[in-house]
């Protein structure tokens, strides 16, 4: 049976990466988190003082991009893939607050973007994937058999990141969560690169009031539908 490509894009805190690697784990494809490959680069950014409160040495930082190796090795532990930066684990490292507020800025580099493209494209090229992030069925995988757009209010949203980041133990507030969510959406909409728009024929799920079983039940049908379309007009 032929396997296919599964594009979900959508909004910060919308749930995509929890969905892509449930899908991916029922399908048996590869799950690719390309929003975790920004924020390692964001890392990496931040760590040697290329991005701060106060300032953003963009050229810095595309001249150090052949410095920067990102890989995905399997945990079996866990059941999902988690991130390297150079040989580290930055699974958890790249989830906090601090590496929220400064990736959409770091994103939004023209250079960064085509060299992770590059990449995801790669990671892809033999289908059998489930790639999530901002652009995946725009400009990574324009023809991408199923596109998905995930949404949800500013305010729900935030509550979800508020909780997932107090139940780690990090120090934040709910107003300083939906501040980031509401910024990061203004940047990641409005950049000039690969701005976060949905795909003409991506099916767009507002998962606010969705349990995490009720989004996954409707994502897994369309999945498995498009998976017999396809395989129904090889056939």
């Amino acid at each position: 049976m032929s396997k296919i490509t599964i594009a979900i894009d959508g909004f910060s805190s919308t749930g995509k990466s929890t969905i892509a690697k449930q899908l991916a784990k029922h399908l048996g494809y590869i799950y690719v988190d390309t929003g975790a490959m920004y924020r390692a680069v964001t890392l990496y950014a931040m760590q040697n003082t290329f991005v701060s409160p106060d300032a953003f040495y963009k050229e810095a930082l595309i001249s150090s991009l052949n410095d920067i190796k990102i890989t995905f090795q399997f945990n079996e532990q866990l059941g999902f893939a988690e991130v390297f930066l150079n040989g580290k684990n930055v699974e958890k490292a790249i989830r906090t607050l601090e590496v929220s507020s400064y990736v959409s800025k770091v994103a939004a580099v023209t250079e960064v973007r085509q060299k992770l493209v590059e990449q995801q494209q790669e990671m892809g090229k033999n289908k059998g994937v489930v790639m999530d992030g901002r652009d995946i069925g725009t400009v990574v995988f324009p023809n991408a058999e199923l596109k998905l757009f995930m949404t949800a209010s500013a305010e729900k949203r935030a509550e979800r990141r508020f909780k997932e980041l107090s139940d780690k133990g990090d120090a934040v507030t709910y107003e300083a969560v939906l501040k980031n969510v509401e910024e990061r959406d203004y940047l990641d909409t409005t950049r000039k690169d690969s701005p976060l728009v949905k795909a003409i024929d991506a099916i767009e799920i507002d998962n606010s009031h969705f349990s995490l079983e009720e989004q996954f039940d409707k994502v897994l049908k369309l999945s498995e539908d498009k998976i017999k379309e396809v395989n129904g007009s090889i056939g």
